[in-house]
């Protein structure tokens, strides 16, 4: 299989994924839960991507190109059913970051994708859910000066230019709170200790 090949394959993964959540977003049903449809489509994506990480490595920018490598950590990202792959990629992506075949941004949006379903404090504050005032706000972090410092280090925004951001676009996309927050965040509880997040 050929560069050019697997580029395709992976931009088509991202736009499956995306046109399925734009698809929800339309029905109003984003906010309501991991929609099944949602579940099963990352889930193949994530095995189909592992598959050629395998063949490949991670897909750098010098391998598939900027589409498509901007595709695969779109497709890691959503990957939250699958904690090895995520792991086994943020380990990549590091080792690209190191090597400056990768951007920064991605690996601290994956890294705190995967501290926040492990429960630990995410370092950027890139993470979001709602809170009991129907508001998206960032997952648990540290710090905040730090988490600025280390935003400003990777070229991001202050937390709170991302807060207000983050709130703007909800709004555009007519994203709703969940009808009952405490029914949610038991069922996400239960959801990471079935796919392995924690026990």
């Amino acid at each position: 299989m050929n560069a050019e090949h697997i580029a395709h394959i992976i931009t088509d993964l991202k736009d499956t994924d995306l046109n399925l959540r734009n698809k929800l977003i339309r029905k109003g049903k984003l906010s309501d839960g991991y929609d099944s449809a949602m579940e099963e489509l990352h889930n193949c994506n994530a095995k189909i991507l592992n598959d050629l990480i395998d063949q490949i490595g991670y897909p750098t920018e010098d391998k598939v190109g900027k589409e498509a490598s901007e595709a695969a950590w779109l497709v890691i990202q959503h990957a939250i059913g699958q904690p090895a792959f995520m792991r086994k990629c943020r380990e990549l992506l590091q080792k690209a970051v190191d090597e400056n075949k990768a951007a920064p941004i991605n690996l601290a949006y994956l890294s705190d994708r995967i501290a926040v379903f492990e429960e630990q404090p995410q370092l950027y504050g890139t993470q979001f859910d709602w809170d009991e005032n129907g508001e998206l706000t960032p997952n648990p972090f540290d710090d905040l000066t730090r988490v600025n410092q280390r935003r400003k280090a990777i070229g991001l925004n202050t937390l709170e230019d991302q807060i207000a951001m983050i709130r703007k676009r909800t709004k555009e996309e007519n994203q709703l709170p969940p009808k009952d927050l405490e029914k949610r965040k038991r069922d996400v509880e239960e959801w990471k200790k079935k796919v392995g997040w924690i026990r």
